[in-house]
């Protein structure tokens, strides 16, 4: 008795549906007409002989055992994935595309100094950014839409493989007329009485932060929250309160046109910056080049 086994295309179709619960916008991520990815669905189903997903007017919804194969799917696409990023690597370490994460607290400090040196000692690198929060990225991390993602360790990721790179220190940042401005160093019993200002929850930096100072975070709903460090610098300069900065902004001209001063933290709490990538990837050597070239290692 014959065997029939889905194409990866097929399966390919069916987790962008199920991720994206639109045609449209599924068909799109795949690069292929909705007609095309319609048709490849209906294929797998007639294929398998079950029903994957419930097509109404207003939605999509993939069926129970639709999700089955989902999951199913996702571990195969993974696999293919993996074994031609094998090839790929021995064929010329960074010589191919490479689909890059990084958080928002270190691309626009880390790349505009790390990219051009990269591209030059592999030109034939085609690298392709995605800046996200920490979370999203291991999620397309572990989906295959992403190969490795610079991120701030730690972070709890038990499928991802984790290599710190360089530290970051934070340091104090306040307006020169405040009183902890007249101090050489800060602790993080200094920072008690103020208000100390965050990125909003979602930002890692923000629990690394707290964490470089022994400070238990704010409840839900309280304290000021940032969107980005840059906000965060306006926010100071109003007069708001005051916040912890990574060093690495500081050097890169976040606080450039305001008045404001920064000052060490004792004990040098700081963050590690690092690389991330699948345990089940064959690119190991590839992304340890990378993390070298990155961050001048």
């Amino acid at each position: 008795m014959q065997t029939h086994i889905p194409t990866l295309r097929q399966l390919r179709y069916l987790v962008a549906l199920a991720e994206h619960r639109h045609f449209g916008r599924a068909a799109e991520s795949c690069f292929a007409t909705q007609s095309t990815l319609s048709a490849g669905l209906q294929e797998l189903e007639s294929l398998l002989g079950v029903s994957l997903v419930e097509r109404t007017k207003r939605k999509v919804l993939i069926t129970p055992l639709g999700e089955e194969v989902v999951a199913r799917a996702r571990l195969l696409l993974r696999g293919a994935e993996d074994m031609a990023d094998l090839a790929r690597a021995h064929q010329q370490p960074l010589g191919g595309l490479l689909r890059l994460g990084v958080i928002p607290t270190i691309a626009p400090f880390l790349l505009p100094k790390a990219l051009p040196a990269l591209r030059q000692h592999h030109p034939r690198l085609k690298l392709v950014l995605r800046e996200d929060l920490t979370a999203r990225l291991l999620d397309r991390l572990g989906n295959c839409e992403l190969d490795a993602a610079v991120l701030a360790l730690p972070y709890e990721a038990p499928e991802m493989e984790m290599e710190a790179l360089a530290t970051d220190p934070f340091v104090l940042c306040c307006p020169p007329g405040h009183a902890l401005a007249a101090r050489a160093e800060i602790s993080g019993a200094d920072l008690a009485g103020d208000e100390l200002l965050l990125l909003e929850e979602g930002h890692c930096l923000r629990d690394h932060a707290l964490a470089a100072c022994s400070l238990p975070g704010p409840k839900r709903g309280e304290g000021i929250l940032g969107t980005s460090l840059g906000t965060l610098v306006q926010m100071v300069a109003s007069g708001m309160g005051v916040t912890l900065l990574p060093r690495m902004a500081v050097e890169c001209g976040i606080l450039a046109g305001t008045d404001l001063v920064t000052r060490p933290l004792v004990g040098g709490g700081a963050r590690l910056l690092g690389l991330a990538w699948r345990k089940s990837s064959a690119r190991a050597d590839e992304f340890r080049l990378l993390g070298r070239a990155l961050f001048g290692g």
